[in-house]
Formats: C-alpha cells, sequence, structure tokens
C-alpha cells in the first residue's frame, strides 16, 4: 500500500497548512489576475481579511460563465510566456473554456494523478491501459502522466477500435484500465461478441470517471469484468483527473486531495454551506495552482462530504459519488430525478441491458420524457424478435412501475431490440433533448 504523507495529516495540520496556501492563493490572484482583482475590489475584499478557513465564505463564486464571457485567458495569474500546456472543454454549450499549465502546474497534475492511481489500485511495476481520449480533453494527457509519475507502463491506446483495445489488453496483460464506464461496459460487451471471456483477462482494477455512474454500474462492471472498478473526479476547470480517487479498499467515497484543493458543499439554491454528509453542489478552490487558480469554483456537480477516517488509513475528506449534475436534473411532471438515479433501478432488471438513453420532448406546452432500454439477447431469442410479443409488454409495464414506485416518476417506455442504442467511446450520451430547434444531446 502507497501513501503519501499528506494523505494521512492531522485534520489540525492539514488545515493549518490549507489556510497559508488560501492566503497566499487569494494574494497572487488579487496582485495577478485582473479578472478576480476587480472581482474582489467589487466584492470589497482584500488579501488581509482572510484569517481563517471560514473566511473563504467572505469570497464570491466563481463560474463556468466567468471562464466563457473573459475567454481565452482573462482569468489567468500567469504571464503566457510562462504557459506550457493549454487545454479546453468541449465547448457542447458554447465557447470552451480555456485552461493553461505552467511547469510546476504539469508537475503538481502528474504527482496528483499518480495518487489517485495508487489509491485506485495502481503500482509501480504495473502496465496502465489508458483509454480516455487524448488531446484538449484532460483526462488522456492527465493519467498518462499520472501513469508514469507512479513508474508504470502506460499504454496510450486513447478510444475508439475496441477490438484493438481488447487484442492490446490480451497481448500485454495490464493489471488496470482507465476509461468512461461506458466504455468499459462497451469492452466487456465486445468480448463477449467475440467469444472472449472479460473476466479471464489480467485487469485487476478499473479507474472509470468523466460521467456519473451508479452503485449497481459498479456492481455490474465488476462482475462482467472481474476486477475491482473505482471512481476518479477531475475537471478541468479545477485541474483534471486526479482532483479526488476513491480507494480501493473501501470503496467508501473520493478521498480528496486537500493538500491541492480546499472543498465545500453549498445549497446550490440558497449558496449557503451545508453540514457534512448533505448533497448539494461541490465548490472547489485551488491551493498551489500557478496558471489559473480557481476560487470557489460552483462545479454543478452534486454530492456531499464526509471528513470521517476511512478504513483504508488515510484521513483526508472524501466526497461522495456524483449524484448528477444541476443542469443534467430532469424535472418529470413535476418530480426532480438525475438519470444516475433511473440507472440505478434500470441494472437490476435482468432483461435489459445497462445501456439506456433518455428523449426529452415537447407535447403541446409539456416536457415529455421517453426512456429507452434495449432488451438482452437471451429475451430476443426467446420472443423470436418479435417487439410485439406479450412478454415485452409486460417488461414494459413491470419498468414503468418501476419507475413509479422507486423514482416516484410516470415514464413513458420503449423496449427496443438489442445493439439500438450506440455504445460510447467517450462519455455516455444519456440525454436526447429534442424539445427545442438546435438542442444540444
Amino acid at each position: 500500500m502507497i501513501f503519501h504523507r499528506e494523505e494521512t495529516l492531522a485534520r489540525h495540520a492539514l488545515e493549518d497548512q490549507q489556510l497559508e496556501d488560501l492566503k497566499k492563493t487569494v494574494r497572487t490572484v488579487y496582485e495577478k489576475s485582473p479578472f478576480y482583482k476587480e472581482w474582489l475590489r467589487k466584492a470589497g475584499i482584500t488579501p488581509d481579511q482572510i484569517q481563517q478557513l471560514k473566511d473563504i465564505q467572505k469570497l464570491p463564486f466563481t463560474q463556468k460563465k466567468h471562464l466563457r464571457k473573459h475567454y481565452p485567458f482573462g482569468l489567468f495569474a500567469a504571464d503566457r510566456k510562462d504557459l506550457i500546456r493549454i487545454h479546453a472543454s468541449s465547448g457542447t454549450s458554447g465557447k470552451p473554456t480555456i485552461v493553461g499549465y505552467t511547469k510546476q502546474d504539469i508537475e503538481s497534475w502528474a504527482d496528483l494523478a499518480a495518487r489517485a492511481i495508487a489509491i485506485g489500485g495502481g503500482t509501480p511495476d504495473g502496465i496502465l491501459h489508458n483509454a480516455y481520449g487524448y488531446g484538449l480533453f484532460t483526462g488522456g494527457l492527465g493519467l498518462h502522466a499520472g501513469g508514469e509519475r507512479l513508474g508504470m507502463a502506460v499504454v496510450p491506446v486513447s478510444v475508439g477500435n475496441t477490438d484493438r483495445q481488447i487484442t492490446l489488453i490480451e497481448d500485454l496483460q495490464p493489471e488496470v484500465i482507465c476509461c468512461t464506464p461506458s466504455y468499459a461496459l462497451n469492452i466487456a460487451e465486445r468480448m463477449r461478441e467475440l467469444e472472449k471471456d472479460p473476466r479471464s483477462s489480467s485487469l485487476q482494477y478499473g479507474i472509470f470517471g468523466a460521467e456519473p455512474w451508479s452503485e449497481e454500474m459498479r456492481r455490474t462492471l465488476e462482475d462482467r469484468l472481474g476486477i475491482k472498478a473505482c471512481d476518479i473526479y477531475g475537471l478541468s476547470e479545477v485541474m483534471g483527473p486526479g482532483v479526488a480517487m476513491e480507494c480501493h479498499e473501501a470503496q467508501d467515497g473520493l478521498h480528496i486531495a486537500e493538500d491541492h484543493f480546499l472543498a465545500e458543499v453549498i445549497d446550490p439554491d440558497t449558496l449557503e454551506p451545508v453540514p457534512d454528509g448533505q448533497p448539494g453542489e461541490l465548490v472547489f478552490t485551488s491551493l498551489k495552482k500557478e496558471a489559473i487558480p480557481i476560487i470557489r469554483y460552483r462545479t454543478g456537480d452534486i454530492a456531499s462530504i464526509t471528513r470521517e477516517p476511512c478504513k483504508c488509513g488515510r484521513t483526508t475528506a472524501r466526497m461522495s459519488r456524483i449524484k448528477g449534475r444541476i443542469d443534467d436534473m430532469l424535472i418529470i411532471r413535476g418530480i426532480n430525478v438525475f438519470p444516475s438515479e433511473i440507472e440505478h433501478y434500470l441494472i437490476t432488471v435482468p432483461e435489459i441491458s445497462p445501456h439506456y438513453q433518455l428523449h426529452l420532448h415537447k407535447q403541446g406546452p409539456l416536457d415529455e420524457v421517453t426512456l429507452h432500454v434495449e432488451i438482452n439477447d437471451g429475451l430476443y431469442a426467446e420472443v423470436k424478435m418479435d417487439l410485439t410479443h406479450e412478454k415485452i409488454g409486460e417488461l414494459q409495464r413491470h419498468i414503468q412501475q418501476l419507475m413509479r414506485s422507486s423514482c416516484l416518476v410516470s415514464i413513458d417506455v420503449r423496449i427496443l431490440a438489442p445493439k439500438s442504442i450506440p455504445r460510447s467511446e467517450g462519455k455516455a450520451v444519456r440525454i436526447i433533448d429534442a424539445r427545442f430547434p438546435q438542442a444540444f444531446a
């Protein structure tokens, strides 16, 4: 077991260090970031007012809209000549958010990604199969550097060409795979189609992130691949993968790298802090970043935090698995529900595959939702490919009743043939929004 000193610090020692780093960060942005200097002046705040950790609540929040409004470099605190890497979000709902890294930022990121891989089961003498996308997305390059920093041999296969992925897994014998959970499911499914047993591979650990996934999806992945599946968290605005990582020993919340990030949970409506253990919106402040320090960044992700020590021995605060994103929450006939909640119960239905989509459309003035699911190969053969068969109707009614009793929503269900829903090579597309012209999936 590999522990870093920062992962086992006493709470008072950690908080003393966080306070010193917070003071430095606020002073840095006040002196070097035009956006933050004006932003703090408007709020009537000077760096000298930060004297204890709870003083962070005096600071205003940063949101994605600020990065877009001041695109591309308006929030930076480092000169462009000092940057050695630039990443960006996909920009599917507007301009991409641009983030940059100095040499020290890249070093720190590699250290944290290495820590995360070790927490998830990686060891210096192992091989890591990295099927996250390389490029502007931070996942591929972030975990690549982390694997190398840990001492692993990294296979930079990126996403796509699933048959080649399977060949490389068979031939190179990696112990760890990194990708989205939906793509791991796709790999396992393709192995079965090729009459290969996914459980017989060399893989022992999966480090999965970039999309919310349920505890039931974890059990499905572990059963199909014969691995321990652990959750990793990160976002480009804060750093990239490695902000928090679930340990393979307990699989009970993600350990936050608190020596680099100060985490809060707020009520997204009142913006007030919520108690430990209560879900709310995650907010992060970076404590050591140089290129683009971020102050009280509202992530839009819903989770809770506990500061109870973990049975693995680490003392850092842990965040729960992401329940969903504020902007992904659906209101179905007046009931709030996240796609991950629907997934939680769908995966308990043995007759269908773990692949699903929610299609949003208009019915007059009302929003309507249709849940698309696939039956498995066994049932499809049993009903002789007849989707009007009585058993399909029974299954449809069962799923509708399950959604009513478990998620408290009445929802239309459409049963599809196997392989009807497109398979993901990156982030799974769970919501298809056809309510408005030019809506984005």
